[in-house]
């Protein structure tokens, strides 16, 4: 019966899905009128089963936070055309919801209203979000005004022809390498604006350990890596996660980045096949031109690097390997879980109190293989690797205000302080 019940649901939807379509201002960017988003606790696989059904629907629902073991819950994005039959499906199937946004265009109104709103002196501030432009412009200003410690890079171009573009910064030579790499997820605003008030803060801050990280380590860090998504993102469509490259067996476009690398790729159902959703791996390892330059790019360097970051953003994890599987462990786990309480205690020291949750990928969110983090960590062999995932919880989830970002940068710089310091303590740098 009830599995006669999810074909008809499925049959329903694929039914209605011409019905449903994302709307679009006169300025051609897509908007999230009275579109929802609800955190549902799933208590049964038939109610799992439902979500991977309907999950892939991008026009109808968009998952903002795939189940997770830990928490057995989801956040699902739901179309305002569509919220009488999620309702029901709700209903018929015994979920538990509970409503985190009531209306996610009106999260992008008032950011953009934070971003007309701040003071337009020329300077770069961390009270908005940024466009690429003034992103590539604020780096090149950095380069200028601290020629003698900072260096700039280039990892490739993207499918759309745009320059990857990385910033070294290195007080002294010999220097244990540090690599960060910062939205990869386009949709993830919060990565690149904590990746931009780090560097400033590598290079201007007079705090002595602030001091300490700069001078006595290497600095390799992308602001935006994911420069096609990021870019559509800002001027079509703010829920945008993945690459832009079209798909030749899809009408769907683009690939996400971080299951398109070759570490045991696909495996265990830590990617999708299909070119629809969200968590799309490719066609192929290293399909998107993007993480084939990366892999170049960080290969290149392996020999200098210790330490590879990946930031994201939402839900305060710090993740370390194994993401492909939740039944083996690297043979230093027990050092990356050192390492990642010293991290999570720092940050809860804070006024803010911030929570983070810190083990393995598939342990203690989901199996998610492919990832950067992970390729580095297994086929590079640098020993210390973490995806870190930013404020919040879900109340904002990806439309994170600009009144937060300063202190989630704080966090992040006490968090860092703390992962290099026991990185150190334990012999990896």
């Amino acid at each position: 019966m009830a599995k006669l019940s999810l074909i008809f649901v499925l049959a329903t939807l694929v039914v209605a899905i011409s019905a449903a379509s994302l709307k679009t201002n006169l300025s051609g960017k897509v908007r999230y009128d009275n579109y929802k988003v609800y955190k549902l606790s799933i208590d049964n696989k038939t109610q799992l089963a439902v979500i991977e059904l309907i999950q892939d629907l991008r026009e109808k629902y968009i998952i903002w936070k795939e189940y997770d073991e830990a928490t057995k819950e989801i956040h699902i994005m739901v179309n305002p055309e569509e919220i009488t039959n999620f309702s029901g499906i709700l209903k018929v199937y015994g979920f538990k919801t509970e409503l985190l946004v009531e209306n996610v265009q009106e999260l992008i109104d008032e950011e953009e209203r934070a971003a007309q709103l701040s003071p337009d002196n020329g300077e770069f501030s961390w009270t908005r979000y940024y466009e690429l432009e003034d992103i590539e412009k604020w780096l090149d200003g950095v380069f200028a005004k601290y020629p003698s410690v900072t260096e700039a890079f280039e990892i490739g171009k993207s499918y759309e022809g745009r320059t990857i573009r990385g910033i070294k910064i290195s007080y002294k030579s010999g220097n244990p390498g540090i690599f960060i790499e910062s939205n990869i997820h386009a949709r993830e605003w919060i990565t690149s604006a904590t990746a931009t008030w780090f560097i400033d803060q590598l290079l201007s801050s007079s705090d002595p350990e602030v001091r300490n990280l700069a001078e006595n380590y290497d600095w390799y860090i992308i602001p935006v890596f994911n420069v096609d998504g990021f870019e559509y993102s800002h001027k079509k469509d703010r829920m945008w996660r993945k690459t832009r490259q079209p798909v030749s067996t899809s009408d769907c476009i683009g690939t996400d980045a971080n299951r398109n690398f070759d570490s045991h790729w696909m495996e265990n159902g830590g990617a999708s096949n299909n070119p629809c959703s969200e968590t799309f791996a490719g066609p192929t390892p290293f399909s998107e031109p993007e993480a084939k330059a990366l892999a170049d790019f960080v290969t290149s360097i392996k020999d200098k690097i210790n330490i590879y970051l990946s930031f994201h953003s939402y839900g305060q994890w710090l993740l370390s390997p194994y993401g492909h599987t939740k039944d083996e462990f690297p043979e230093n786990y027990d050092d990356l879980l050192t390492i990642g309480e010293s991290f999570k205690t720092a940050i809860k020291s804070l006024p803010y109190e911030t929570d983070y949750v810190h083990g393995s990928t598939a342990s203690v969110l989901y199996v998610a293989s492919g990832s950067t983090v992970d390729w580095v960590f297994n086929e590079l062999d640098v020993k210390v690797g973490y995806t870190i995932e930013f404020r919040d919880k879900g109340r904002y989830g990806f439309v994170l205000p600009p009144v937060q970002i300063l202190p989630n940068c704080q966090e992040l710089m006490t968090g860092m302080k703390a992962l290099v310091s026991k990185s150190k303590e334990l012999g990896y740098l």
